[in-house]
């Protein structure tokens, strides 16, 4: 049940995918995955250091791909500030892809980022550098 998922904090939601298969993950959030992925991406909004970022303007989306079909977000920053849009369209400098069991492991820290590029449970396109980059710009 996707109540189960507390993802405003990381730590919490790591014990809750860790050691969990895609399938058990994808039960839990059931037909969730909205509310799920709309928490998370206010945690992010919420955890985004603007002095880290500093200078920065950029597009990056992510596209979850969920049961029932892949969800994209964006995640705007320009001048120190963000927003997050819902199924935006705007041209991205970056895009991220993964499955959403990989996406709430990637967040809650058990899926490393190397590691799920080179085991290509992420995709990327776009400016890779600038991927890395980004990291930096969040609190942990």
């Amino acid at each position: 049940m996707a109540d189960e998922f507390n993802v405003s904090d990381r730590d919490e939601l790591a014990k809750l995918v860790e050691g969990r298969s895609d399938e058990e993950i994808n039960a839990a959030v059931g037909d969730g995955a909205d509310g799920v992925l709309d928490q998370i991406f206010e945690a992010m909004k919420q955890s985004f250091q603007p002095a880290r970022a500093a200078g920065q303007s950029a597009m990056v989306q992510w596209d979850i791909a969920a049961a029932d079909g892949t969800r994209t977000y964006q995640f705007k920053v320009d001048g120190g500030s963000c927003e997050v849009l819902k199924g935006g369209t705007e041209a991205a400098r970056v895009t991220l892809g993964l499955s959403l069991p990989d996406f709430l492991r990637f967040i809650g820290g058990v899926l490393e980022p190397m590691q799920a590029f080179m085991t290509g449970k992420l995709k990327l396109s776009g400016d890779m550098m600038f991927a890395q980059s980004m990291q930096a710009w969040f609190e942990t």
